[in-house]
């Protein structure tokens, strides 16, 4: 441990980096795996972010960061946030302080494992005409996607109204694994989020209010996932699951309605926003 801190060299290059949202996590946080999977791929940054916890998940993150210190960074928010505001100060401090082209998030529960996360950034690098790729739980033959029947129904009702919203086809807006290509992050990230759960949707809203209705379609590639299940002990509440559909028509409102652009950019301009540095 001791000899992998004096080797830390503040140069080494990250072409992935994902950030991972952490509050209370020091009893299930999956010291093991993350710390396999930097060791596995000193390619990959792991931004480990504090979301003002009252437990002992600081001591946790900063404990795995002397592990593998070369590509595991902690970052403390010293009050809680919530998931949004952890995933958008993460997002902003990765790419302030490094290089990366591919930046990402995933939760720390792993319902969605980083081995995935880093095949879609791979898959992504294949298509390069799309700004972004998010992974989506798709129910099909060879795929093992474990999810709550309970929750179906208003699922398919939220899912219903999102895709009028955005006027997009999206199978699944939700799945925590998304990625975005660098030079999208600062105008994605910039400001706070309207909603603490509907982050996700707020990401494809802005798209759409810079870069035009057409951009998800073109510029978004859903990724159908492997593997995923859901995790006991979900932060989303049943009282929360009832203000959503209210919330999901809040976010219209603020994007859609109070703050039409005096001008749409169109889908060429969206490429060449992807081609710039």
């Amino acid at each position: 441990m001791l000899q992998s801190a004096l080797n830390y060299d503040p140069e080494i290059q990250h072409q992935y980096a994902i950030v991972v949202p952490c509050y209370n996590e020091e009893k299930r946080f999956a010291y093991q795996e993350f710390k396999s999977f930097a060791q596995e791929h000193p390619e990959v940054l792991l931004c480990l972010v504090n979301d003002g916890s009252k437990d002992r998940t600081l001591a946790v993150l900063k404990g795995i960061q002397t592990e593998s210190p070369s590509n595991i960074v902690v970052f403390d928010m010293p009050q809680n946030g919530g998931k949004s505001e952890a995933v958008r100060q993460g997002m902003l401090f990765v790419h302030k302080n490094y290089d990366s082209k591919l930046i990402g998030f995933l939760d720390a529960d792993l319902a969605t494992h980083p081995e995935e996360w880093l095949q879609m950034a791979k898959y992504k690098e294949a298509y390069p005409k799309y700004g972004a790729i998010v992974g989506s739980r798709i129910q099909r033959l060879g795929a093992d996607i474990n999810r709550d029947d309970s929750r179906s129904f208003a699922s398919k009702m939220i899912k219903k109204i999102i895709k009028a919203i955005l006027k997009a086809n999206f199978q699944d807006t939700q799945c925590g694994a998304k990625i975005f290509q660098r030079n999208l992050v600062p105008f994605l990230f910039k400001n706070q989020f309207e909603t603490p759960w509907l982050f996700d949707v707020e990401i494809f809203l802005r798209l759409q209010q810079k870069f035009g209705k057409t951009t998800l379609q073109k510029g978004v590639l859903e990724y159908p996932l492997l593997q995923w299940s859901e995790i006991g002990d979900s932060r989303l509440k049943l009282k929360d699951t009832i203000k959503i559909p209210l919330q999901i028509l809040g976010l219209y409102y603020h994007y859609q309605v109070k703050r039409k652009p005096k001008s749409i950019l169109k889908s060429k301009q969206f490429k060449v926003a992807l081609s710039s540095n």
